[in-house]
């Protein structure tokens, strides 16, 4: 039996792939290579030594999804499948609901098909929201998504609830997830997005690599230590195997479950960028700019409730978040356009039919 990884090729895919596979899990990864590519799978497999199954689907053809269930033994699913840039998703409304939506219906509705009722769903801290007057945020913090990426998630999350209580069968994890950063330590595999960075770190490795000239900064009035709002930043390798820890329990528990990953510790923009610079040893050129709107002082995670029921807790700090995205950085300037002359043994195996 396989656990079927939705959106395997994407950043936190494609290190989760490699955690379940070190960990002896067999499993299928289904992407449509939208938004990530097929070279990051060939670098997972250079890393594991082994052939990949991987399906280039679209959660939205329901019936390829069909017959990936028919010919492959599926007992679970980890659901990272989904578009998400705040940006985009603000410009792009109806994109986004019909995809990120649209698909995950699809994909509960096959797995029951299947009778295959144990979900890892990954959803994200855009749900909650706005405050800066309870920090840390526990999972019972009132809900309230501000931009469309946001409200995809909870509507999703409303979504998977309600499938549970109408068939007590499921078992649903909903994973949370705060800044995710970093990249593996071989700096084969990280971070890669489509033009200019949304996210913090990705940008201020770009700035360091060359890519962009200038980091803008936007408010250093917030009432923090420094003016600059803070963040809680998790290493993309502590969330996969945070992924796993839910897994485990998934799979041998039935209800429905919600989870912070995070580090429940907070770094504020100027804190992130010293530290880039220390272990780089590249100077960030930046530029303050206003605050923007919906912008928040703090935003960290209560992880108390991941550490007390699935023994799970981050353990790499910032330097590590920092020297794994430059390592990556460094080595591929240009992501995965810039090939770095690897061979492989066994070539991924991409699906279509």
């Amino acid at each position: 039996m396989a656990v079927l990884v939705t959106g395997g090729a994407g950043y936190i895919g494609s290190h989760l792939c490699i955690e379940l596979l070190e960990s002896g899990y067999d499993i299928i990864v289904l992407d449509n290579f939208s938004t990530s590519s097929p070279e990051a799978l060939k670098r997972v497999q250079k890393i594991i030594g082994r052939t990949l199954r991987v399906y280039n689907v679209d959660l939205n053809n329901k019936m390829n999804l069909m017959r990936i269930f028919s010919k492959e033994s599926i007992d679970s699913v980890i659901h990272l499948a989904g578009f998400k840039s705040v940006g985009e998703s603000t410009s792009s409304p109806l994109k986004y609901y019909a995809n990120n939506i649209t698909g995950t219906i699809n994909l509960c509705e096959v797995m029951e098909i299947f009778n295959v009722k144990k979900l890892v769903f990954s959803s994200s801290a855009t749900v909650y929201a706005p405050t800066n007057n309870h920090m840390p945020i526990s999972e019972n913090h009132p809900l309230g998504a501000i931009n469309p990426y946001g409200h995809t998630k909870q509507i999703i999350e409303d979504m998977l609830r309600g499938l549970y209580h109408s068939s007590p069968m499921w078992s649903v994890s909903i994973l949370r997830y705060f800044n995710p950063v970093g990249a593996h330590d071989s700096g084969l595999i990280g971070e890669d997005p489509k033009g200019v960075p949304t996210n913090l770190l990705p940008y201020i490795a770009e700035v360091a690599v060359g890519n962009i000239s200038t980091l803008f900064v936007y408010g250093n009035d917030y009432p923090t230590k420094d003016g600059t709002g803070i963040r809680d930043y998790i290493h993309v390798g502590d969330l996969a195997k945070g992924h796993k820890e839910v897994l485990k329990r998934t799979m041998d528990t039935t209800g429905f479950e919600t989870f912070n990953l995070g580090t429940g510790k907070g770094y504020s923009v100027m804190e992130m960028i010293q530290a880039f610079e220390r272990v780089s040893g590249k100077r960030i050129n930046y530029q303050i700019k206003p605050r923007r709107k919906g912008d928040i002082a703090f935003c960290v995670a209560d992880v108390s409730k991941a550490k007390n029921q699935l023994g799970w807790a981050a353990e790499k700090d910032i330097n590590t978040m920092c020297e794994d995205t430059w390592r990556w950085q460094k080595a591929n300037p240009s992501g995965y356009k810039h090939r770095n002359n690897l061979s492989f043994e066994k070539e991924v195996i991409i699906n279509d039919r």
